[in-house]
């Protein structure tokens, strides 16, 4: 494989092979030199259209403990501030002979078109309201770290799927390991043609949560809202924030998932969020290990 565009680039082998390796990289993470020596000589480059800490600095540590050499490139203040293109900003990393990018973009198919025109790895992390493997990713490592398998999972996506890259890919990803999806939110925020996704609807949180192994809260994106999709925050959170009363209604074994960040107090209580059933602050740990087997897999380590 030579880039990672999309959850559906994975099959069953490809995704158990990321997630196995990211296995064996989060052993180094415990040893007291953290770095392998796998990527020294490549370049790796950074390339955020949108604003993220978490993805950015994920990213960042993981090429940086495979001693790749990182170029952090942020379009605020940049040259594409003065109107340069993604095709003028991917000829010059070609010239420059970049071996792989890591782009997040706000354009749905940017990393796609990229890859059209530089011939080192793209990896997506994140595109407009379209994808975000490498949270799928290290979502399901998590998932199998703490429940054991993915087959015959029972998952609910919960919240603002109508603008969640990681929804999209969750799905994706969660269907090829065999895992079931299901999706909560207002109708608002379910997308159209989502009965085309291999996944089923629900609108109603506390029917679906007594038969959930993970629950994933997913975060209210206002920014890629025009106009009002739900009446208010606390009506929102009245109706599908997590908060204790719905977590008595989980299994005993289930855990609480979220990509951040996170709008505590809507849509998931604070002592939610803080509790031991949390997998939030391991999801951000497991991001690097994941990351660190997708840049090792896709650029040359052996």
């Amino acid at each position: 494989m030579k880039h990672l565009l999309s959850a559906a680039d994975l099959d069953l082998d490809a995704a158990t092979l990321v997630l196995d390796t990211a296995t064996e990289m989060a052993a180094m993470a415990s040893r007291e030199v953290k770095k392998l020596p796998t990527l020294r000589g490549r370049t790796v480059v950074n390339l955020f259209y949108e604003d993220s800490t978490r993805t950015r600095i994920s990213f960042e540590t993981a090429a940086k403990r495979l001693s790749a050499d990182v170029i952090n490139f942020s379009a605020k203040g940049s040259s594409v501030e003065k109107g340069e293109s993604l095709k003028d900003t991917a000829l010059t990393l070609q010239a420059m002979g970049i071996d792989g990018v890591v782009i997040r973009h706000p354009a749905s198919g940017a990393p796609n078109t990229l890859s059209q025109w530089v011939d080192g790895s793209i990896l997506n992390a994140g595109d407009g309201t379209h994808e975000h493997p490498t949270q799928a990713l290290l979502d399901a490592y998590t998932m199998r770290s703490r429940l054991g398998q993915l087959k015959g999972l029972r998952v609910a996506i919960v919240g603002d799927v109508l603008h969640s890259r990681v929804a999209r890919s969750n799905v994706l990803l969660l269907r090829t390991l065999g895992a079931e999806v299901t999706l909560v939110g207002p109708p608002t925020l379910v997308p159209v043609g989502v009965e085309d996704w291999p996944a089923t609807v629900s609108y109603d949180l506390d029917s679906v949560l007594p038969g959930t192994d993970a629950v994933m809260m997913l975060r209210v994106q206002r920014e890629r809202m025009g106009q009002a999709y739900f009446p208010s925050a606390r009506e929102y959170s009245r109706r599908y924030g997590l908060d204790n009363r719905r977590v008595k209604l989980l299994p005993e074994h289930a855990i609480i998932m979220h990509p951040g960040p996170m709008i505590r107090g809507m849509e998931i209580a604070p002592e939610v969020a803080d509790s031991p059933r949390s997998t939030i602050v391991e999801q951000v740990a497991n991001g690097v290990s994941v990351r660190m087997a997708c840049l090792y897999l896709l650029l040359g380590g052996k």
